[in-house]
Protein backbone atom coordinates (compact mmCIF):
# COMPACT_ATOMS: atom_id res chain seq x y z
CA UNK A 1 0.00 0.00 0.00
CA UNK A 2 2.53 2.15 1.03
CA UNK A 3 4.21 1.63 -2.45
CA UNK A 4 1.40 2.40 -4.27
CA UNK A 5 0.90 5.99 -2.33
CA UNK A 6 4.54 6.82 -3.24
CA UNK A 7 4.12 6.00 -6.68
CA UNK A 8 1.18 8.17 -7.16
CA UNK A 9 2.60 11.12 -5.75
CA UNK A 10 5.87 10.37 -7.58
CA UNK A 11 3.63 10.22 -10.84
CA UNK A 12 1.60 13.44 -9.78
CA UNK A 13 5.13 15.19 -8.70
CA UNK A 14 6.51 14.30 -11.90
CA UNK A 15 4.04 15.34 -14.47
CA UNK A 16 4.16 18.74 -12.96
CA UNK A 17 7.94 18.80 -13.70
CA UNK A 18 6.96 18.80 -17.09
CA UNK A 19 4.55 20.64 -17.60
CA UNK A 20 6.01 23.17 -15.80
CA UNK A 21 8.98 22.96 -17.91
CA UNK A 22 6.99 23.12 -20.79
CA UNK A 23 5.25 26.33 -19.61
CA UNK A 24 8.85 27.84 -18.67
CA UNK A 25 9.42 27.23 -22.05
CA UNK A 26 7.10 28.55 -23.77
CA UNK A 27 7.08 32.01 -21.92
CA UNK A 28 11.08 32.47 -22.65
CA UNK A 29 10.47 31.49 -25.85
CA UNK A 30 7.64 34.80 -26.40
CA UNK A 31 9.38 36.86 -24.32
CA UNK A 32 12.97 35.55 -24.94
CA UNK A 33 12.54 36.49 -28.53
CA UNK A 34 11.64 39.68 -27.88
CA UNK A 35 13.66 41.16 -26.75
CA UNK A 36 16.52 39.82 -28.70
CA UNK A 37 14.07 40.86 -31.61
CA UNK A 38 13.75 44.36 -29.43
CA UNK A 39 10.03 43.97 -29.41
CA UNK A 40 8.09 43.86 -26.29
CA UNK A 41 6.48 40.46 -26.55
CA UNK A 42 3.22 39.96 -24.93
CA UNK A 43 2.20 42.39 -22.78
CA UNK A 44 -1.63 42.73 -23.03
CA UNK A 45 -3.64 40.41 -21.14
CA UNK A 46 -4.26 40.72 -17.35
CA UNK A 47 -2.45 44.42 -17.30
CA UNK A 48 -5.62 45.82 -18.55
CA UNK A 49 -8.30 44.75 -16.55
CA UNK A 50 -10.02 47.13 -14.42
CA UNK A 51 -10.21 46.55 -11.06
CA UNK A 52 -13.55 46.81 -9.78
CA UNK A 53 -14.37 49.38 -7.47
CA UNK A 54 -16.98 49.94 -4.90
CA UNK A 55 -18.57 53.17 -3.65
CA UNK A 56 -20.62 54.07 -0.35
CA UNK A 57 -23.02 56.13 -2.14
CA UNK A 58 -26.31 55.19 -2.08
CA UNK A 59 -25.86 53.09 1.63
CA UNK A 60 -27.85 53.25 4.55
CA UNK A 61 -27.49 55.78 7.04
CA UNK A 62 -24.93 54.10 8.59
CA UNK A 63 -22.55 55.58 6.41
CA UNK A 64 -19.95 56.33 8.65
CA UNK A 65 -19.62 52.81 9.18
CA UNK A 66 -20.09 51.47 5.60
CA UNK A 67 -17.66 53.90 4.24
CA UNK A 68 -14.50 52.86 5.93
CA UNK A 69 -15.54 49.19 4.71
CA UNK A 70 -15.82 50.19 1.64
CA UNK A 71 -12.36 51.60 1.32
CA UNK A 72 -10.92 48.88 2.80
CA UNK A 73 -12.69 46.66 0.02
CA UNK A 74 -11.38 48.57 -2.50
CA UNK A 75 -7.84 48.77 -1.32
CA UNK A 76 -7.91 45.30 -0.94
CA UNK A 77 -8.75 44.65 -4.42
CA UNK A 78 -6.22 46.96 -5.58
CA UNK A 79 -3.45 45.09 -3.55
CA UNK A 80 -4.85 42.19 -4.69
CA UNK A 81 -5.22 43.28 -9.19
CA UNK A 82 -1.29 43.89 -8.41
CA UNK A 83 0.16 40.27 -8.79
CA UNK A 84 -2.52 39.78 -11.85
CA UNK A 85 -1.32 42.74 -13.74
CA UNK A 86 2.40 42.21 -13.17
CA UNK A 87 2.24 38.65 -14.74
CA UNK A 88 -0.29 40.48 -17.46
CA UNK A 89 3.06 42.71 -18.22
CA UNK A 90 5.69 39.66 -18.26
CA UNK A 91 2.81 37.68 -20.33
CA UNK A 92 2.93 34.91 -18.32
CA UNK A 93 -1.20 35.39 -18.68
CA UNK A 94 -0.98 35.99 -22.44
CA UNK A 95 0.83 32.70 -23.02
CA UNK A 96 0.10 30.13 -20.21
CA UNK A 97 -3.81 31.07 -20.41
CA UNK A 98 -5.23 32.92 -23.15
CA UNK A 99 -3.33 30.99 -25.83
CA UNK A 100 -4.43 27.63 -24.44
CA UNK A 101 -7.93 28.78 -24.19
CA UNK A 102 -7.84 29.57 -27.93
CA UNK A 103 -6.57 26.69 -28.70
CA UNK A 104 -8.32 24.34 -27.33
CA UNK A 105 -11.74 26.39 -27.90
CA UNK A 106 -10.64 26.14 -31.61
CA UNK A 107 -12.26 23.97 -34.05
CA UNK A 108 -10.64 20.58 -34.46
CA UNK A 109 -10.25 20.15 -38.50
CA UNK A 110 -9.38 17.40 -39.99
CA UNK A 111 -8.76 17.36 -43.67
CA UNK A 112 -10.64 15.06 -46.07
CA UNK A 113 -9.60 12.03 -47.18
CA UNK A 114 -7.71 10.91 -44.32
CA UNK A 115 -7.89 8.27 -41.76
CA UNK A 116 -9.36 10.75 -38.80
CA UNK A 117 -7.65 7.62 -36.40
CA UNK A 118 -4.00 8.26 -37.21
CA UNK A 119 -4.80 11.70 -37.82
CA UNK A 120 -5.52 11.87 -33.97
CA UNK A 121 -3.12 9.14 -32.79
CA UNK A 122 -0.32 10.98 -34.03
CA UNK A 123 0.27 13.40 -31.74
CA UNK A 124 -0.33 11.18 -28.72
CA UNK A 125 2.33 9.36 -30.31
CA UNK A 126 4.89 12.49 -30.99
CA UNK A 127 4.24 13.70 -27.02
CA UNK A 128 3.68 10.15 -25.36
CA UNK A 129 7.35 8.86 -25.51
CA UNK A 130 8.74 11.98 -24.30
CA UNK A 131 6.74 11.79 -20.97
CA UNK A 132 7.59 8.35 -21.18
CA UNK A 133 11.54 9.10 -21.09
CA UNK A 134 10.35 11.49 -17.82
CA UNK A 135 10.21 8.64 -15.73
CA UNK A 136 13.56 6.94 -15.99
CA UNK A 137 15.14 10.52 -15.12
CA UNK A 138 16.07 10.88 -11.29
CA UNK A 139 15.38 14.53 -10.61
CA UNK A 140 17.02 14.48 -6.44
CA UNK A 141 18.90 12.31 -4.20
CA UNK A 142 17.54 9.87 -1.99
CA UNK A 143 16.41 10.73 1.00
CA UNK A 144 14.29 8.62 3.93
CA UNK A 145 11.18 9.92 5.48
CA UNK A 146 10.06 7.65 8.66
CA UNK A 147 12.48 4.83 7.72
CA UNK A 148 11.50 4.56 4.71
CA UNK A 149 14.18 5.20 1.28
CA UNK A 150 12.73 7.11 -1.31
CA UNK A 151 14.50 7.52 -4.39
CA UNK A 152 12.41 10.35 -6.85
CA UNK A 153 12.28 8.42 -9.98
CA UNK A 154 8.87 7.09 -10.88
CA UNK A 155 10.14 3.45 -12.69
CA UNK A 156 13.99 2.71 -11.06
CA UNK A 157 15.23 1.68 -14.51
CA UNK A 158 18.95 0.36 -14.04
CA UNK A 159 19.07 0.80 -17.75
CA UNK A 160 17.74 3.85 -17.86
CA UNK A 161 19.94 5.41 -20.71
CA UNK A 162 19.03 2.42 -22.95
CA UNK A 163 15.24 3.30 -22.36
CA UNK A 164 15.50 7.04 -22.78
CA UNK A 165 17.35 6.07 -26.60
CA UNK A 166 14.55 3.68 -27.23
CA UNK A 167 11.93 6.40 -26.50
CA UNK A 168 13.31 8.65 -28.88
CA UNK A 169 13.55 6.38 -31.43
CA UNK A 170 9.58 5.64 -31.10
CA UNK A 171 9.06 9.40 -31.03
CA UNK A 172 9.52 9.34 -35.01
CA UNK A 173 6.54 7.20 -35.60
CA UNK A 174 4.22 10.21 -34.67
CA UNK A 175 6.17 12.72 -36.93
CA UNK A 176 5.39 10.44 -39.48
CA UNK A 177 2.06 9.92 -39.02
CA UNK A 178 1.53 13.52 -38.78
CA UNK A 179 3.60 14.29 -42.22
CA UNK A 180 1.39 11.11 -44.12
CA UNK A 181 -1.75 11.88 -42.66
CA UNK A 182 -2.03 15.70 -43.40
CA UNK A 183 -3.03 15.26 -47.12
CA UNK A 184 -0.79 18.15 -47.80
CA UNK A 185 2.28 18.38 -49.42
CA UNK A 186 3.89 20.77 -47.31
CA UNK A 187 2.86 18.46 -44.13
CA UNK A 188 4.80 15.52 -46.37
CA UNK A 189 7.57 17.11 -46.76
CA UNK A 190 7.72 17.95 -43.03
CA UNK A 191 7.54 14.51 -42.41
CA UNK A 192 10.28 13.31 -44.38
CA UNK A 193 12.51 16.23 -43.48
CA UNK A 194 11.51 15.18 -39.28
CA UNK A 195 12.40 11.70 -40.03
CA UNK A 196 15.14 12.02 -42.22
CA UNK A 197 16.48 14.56 -39.25
CA UNK A 198 15.88 12.62 -36.19
CA UNK A 199 17.21 9.14 -37.49
CA UNK A 200 20.65 10.49 -38.71
CA UNK A 201 21.64 12.48 -35.60
CA UNK A 202 20.66 9.41 -33.68
CA UNK A 203 23.06 7.89 -34.69
CA UNK A 204 25.85 10.62 -33.48
CA UNK A 205 23.33 11.03 -30.46
CA UNK A 206 23.94 7.16 -29.52
CA UNK A 207 27.69 7.11 -29.96
CA UNK A 208 27.77 9.84 -27.40
CA UNK A 209 26.25 8.61 -25.24
CA UNK A 210 27.91 5.40 -25.13
CA UNK A 211 31.29 7.31 -24.33
CA UNK A 212 29.82 8.43 -21.63
CA UNK A 213 28.66 5.74 -20.69
CA UNK A 214 31.70 3.34 -20.85
CA UNK A 215 33.27 6.18 -18.79
CA UNK A 216 31.00 6.26 -16.34
CA UNK A 217 31.00 1.99 -16.41
CA UNK A 218 26.87 2.62 -15.86
CA UNK A 219 23.74 2.20 -17.49
CA UNK A 220 21.94 4.04 -14.62
CA UNK A 221 21.23 7.35 -14.65
CA UNK A 222 21.21 7.82 -10.50
CA UNK A 223 24.74 6.07 -10.33
CA UNK A 224 25.99 8.30 -13.04
CA UNK A 225 25.08 11.23 -11.25
CA UNK A 226 27.02 9.74 -7.90
CA UNK A 227 30.04 9.48 -10.35
CA UNK A 228 30.30 12.78 -10.59
CA UNK A 229 30.66 14.23 -7.69
CA UNK A 230 33.59 16.25 -7.35
CA UNK A 231 34.13 16.41 -10.75
CA UNK A 232 31.68 16.88 -13.31
CA UNK A 233 31.72 15.09 -16.24
CA UNK A 234 31.76 17.84 -18.52
CA UNK A 235 35.17 18.71 -17.18
CA UNK A 236 36.48 14.57 -18.41
CA UNK A 237 34.74 14.48 -21.64
CA UNK A 238 33.79 18.15 -23.07
CA UNK A 239 33.66 16.78 -26.42
CA UNK A 240 31.20 14.35 -25.57
CA UNK A 241 28.94 16.79 -24.17
CA UNK A 242 29.40 19.63 -27.01
CA UNK A 243 28.13 16.79 -29.39
CA UNK A 244 25.16 15.60 -27.05
CA UNK A 245 23.99 19.02 -26.63
CA UNK A 246 24.14 19.62 -30.10
CA UNK A 247 22.46 16.48 -31.69
CA UNK A 248 20.09 17.21 -28.26
CA UNK A 249 19.06 20.52 -30.27
CA UNK A 250 18.34 18.61 -33.47
CA UNK A 251 16.85 15.75 -32.15
CA UNK A 252 14.13 18.64 -30.48
CA UNK A 253 13.71 20.21 -34.34
CA UNK A 254 14.34 23.72 -33.11
CA UNK A 255 16.39 26.24 -34.66
CA UNK A 256 19.08 25.97 -36.22
CA UNK A 257 17.21 22.54 -36.94
CA UNK A 258 13.75 23.30 -37.61
CA UNK A 259 13.93 22.36 -40.86
CA UNK A 260 10.65 20.24 -40.54
CA UNK A 261 8.99 22.47 -39.75
CA UNK A 262 10.61 26.23 -41.31
CA UNK A 263 7.56 28.23 -41.19
CA UNK A 264 8.49 30.36 -44.64
CA UNK A 265 9.05 27.12 -46.65
CA UNK A 266 6.32 24.79 -45.46
CA UNK A 267 4.03 26.90 -43.36
CA UNK A 268 4.57 24.29 -40.50
CA UNK A 269 5.79 21.40 -41.64
CA UNK A 270 4.22 18.16 -40.36
CA UNK A 271 2.04 19.61 -38.45
CA UNK A 272 0.53 22.20 -40.79
CA UNK A 273 -2.82 20.69 -41.25
CA UNK A 274 -3.27 20.11 -37.27
CA UNK A 275 -5.57 22.86 -35.04
CA UNK A 276 -7.13 22.83 -31.58
CA UNK A 277 -6.24 20.77 -29.04
CA UNK A 278 -4.08 18.36 -30.96
CA UNK A 279 -2.02 21.68 -32.56
CA UNK A 280 -1.63 22.39 -28.62
CA UNK A 281 -0.11 18.59 -27.99
CA UNK A 282 2.83 19.03 -30.75
CA UNK A 283 3.80 22.68 -29.35
CA UNK A 284 3.81 21.20 -25.76
CA UNK A 285 5.72 18.15 -26.46
CA UNK A 286 8.28 20.17 -28.83
CA UNK A 287 8.94 22.46 -25.07
CA UNK A 288 9.08 19.39 -22.81
CA UNK A 289 11.46 17.77 -25.79
CA UNK A 290 14.06 21.20 -24.29
CA UNK A 291 13.36 20.15 -20.99
CA UNK A 292 13.90 16.91 -21.52
CA UNK A 293 17.59 17.08 -23.34
CA UNK A 294 18.24 20.29 -20.33
CA UNK A 295 17.86 17.21 -17.76
CA UNK A 296 19.71 14.74 -19.89
CA UNK A 297 22.58 16.99 -20.20
CA UNK A 298 22.20 18.15 -16.74
CA UNK A 299 22.76 14.85 -15.68
CA UNK A 300 25.26 12.91 -17.83
CA UNK A 301 27.76 15.92 -17.73
CA UNK A 302 26.93 18.89 -15.17
CA UNK A 303 26.79 16.73 -12.03
CA UNK A 304 23.27 16.52 -11.95
CA UNK A 305 22.06 17.70 -7.91
CA UNK A 306 25.23 18.24 -6.97
CA UNK A 307 27.03 21.77 -6.84
CA UNK A 308 30.48 22.12 -4.99
CA UNK A 309 29.88 23.70 -1.88
CA UNK A 310 26.48 23.20 -1.73
CA UNK A 311 26.59 19.30 -1.24
CA UNK A 312 27.14 19.69 2.69
CA UNK A 313 24.68 21.98 3.74
CA UNK A 314 22.38 19.81 4.85
CA UNK A 315 22.89 16.10 6.05
CA UNK A 316 23.04 13.28 3.13
CA UNK A 317 19.54 11.20 3.01
CA UNK A 318 17.39 14.15 4.62
CA UNK A 319 14.44 15.73 2.95
CA UNK A 320 15.88 18.96 2.98
CA UNK A 321 19.36 17.61 1.09
CA UNK A 322 16.61 16.28 -1.40
CA UNK A 323 14.70 19.46 -1.91
CA UNK A 324 17.96 21.41 -2.27
CA UNK A 325 19.60 18.93 -4.89
CA UNK A 326 16.19 19.01 -6.93
CA UNK A 327 16.43 23.07 -6.64
CA UNK A 328 19.98 23.01 -8.20
CA UNK A 329 19.26 20.48 -10.66
CA UNK A 330 16.02 22.82 -12.28
CA UNK A 331 18.47 25.77 -12.09
CA UNK A 332 20.72 23.70 -14.21
CA UNK A 333 17.92 22.90 -16.34
CA UNK A 334 16.46 26.24 -16.73
CA UNK A 335 19.72 27.26 -17.60
CA UNK A 336 19.98 24.73 -20.60
CA UNK A 337 16.15 25.76 -21.58
CA UNK A 338 16.99 28.84 -21.87
CA UNK A 339 20.10 28.51 -23.67
CA UNK A 340 18.85 26.36 -26.54
CA UNK A 341 15.97 29.12 -27.11
CA UNK A 342 18.22 31.57 -27.19
CA UNK A 343 20.36 29.82 -29.63
CA UNK A 344 17.15 29.29 -31.69
CA UNK A 345 16.26 32.57 -32.37
CA UNK A 346 20.29 33.91 -32.85
CA UNK A 347 21.28 31.53 -35.40
CA UNK A 348 20.13 31.59 -38.51
CA UNK A 349 18.59 28.16 -39.84
CA UNK A 350 20.59 25.60 -41.76
CA UNK A 351 20.02 24.30 -45.39
CA UNK A 352 18.78 20.74 -46.01
CA UNK A 353 21.92 19.73 -47.19
CA UNK A 354 24.11 21.66 -44.80
CA UNK A 355 21.86 19.76 -41.87
CA UNK A 356 22.79 16.11 -43.25
CA UNK A 357 26.34 16.96 -43.75
CA UNK A 358 26.99 18.22 -40.27
CA UNK A 359 25.41 14.73 -39.09
CA UNK A 360 26.95 12.28 -40.90
CA UNK A 361 29.92 13.93 -42.38
CA UNK A 362 31.25 16.22 -39.38
CA UNK A 363 29.24 15.10 -35.89
CA UNK A 364 29.14 11.22 -36.55
CA UNK A 365 33.15 10.63 -37.33
CA UNK A 366 33.83 12.96 -34.65
CA UNK A 367 31.74 10.47 -32.13
CA UNK A 368 32.82 7.38 -33.59
CA UNK A 369 36.46 8.64 -32.56
CA UNK A 370 35.35 9.91 -29.33
CA UNK A 371 34.05 7.12 -28.48
CA UNK A 372 37.21 5.44 -29.67
CA UNK A 373 39.49 7.60 -27.91
CA UNK A 374 37.57 6.70 -24.57
CA UNK A 375 37.29 3.26 -24.43
CA UNK A 376 41.11 2.88 -25.44
CA UNK A 377 41.51 5.31 -22.04
CA UNK A 378 39.28 3.23 -20.13
CA UNK A 379 40.88 0.22 -21.36
CA UNK A 380 43.98 1.32 -19.95
CA UNK A 381 43.13 2.01 -16.77
CA UNK A 382 42.81 5.90 -16.92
Amino acid sequence: MIELVVLLIKLFLVFNVIMGLASICTWIERKGSALIQDRIGANRAGAEIPVPQFSAVGLPIWGFIAKPAVAVINLTLRLAFIPLKVLGVLGVINTLVCDAVKAITKEDFVPEGTNKIVHALAPFMAVFPVFLAFAVIPLAPDFTVFDYKIRPVVAEVDAGVLFFLAMGSIAVYGVVFAGWCGNNKFALLGGLRATAQMISYELAMGLSIVAAVVTYGTFDLYEIVEKQNPVWGVFTQPLTALILFIVGMAETKRGPFDLPESESELVAGYFTEYSGMKFLVFWLGEFAEIGLFALIISIMFFGGWHFPGLDSIFEKGTWMAALLGHAILMGKVIFFSVLQIVLRWTLPRFRFDQLMNLGWKILLPISMVNLVIYSTLKLSGF
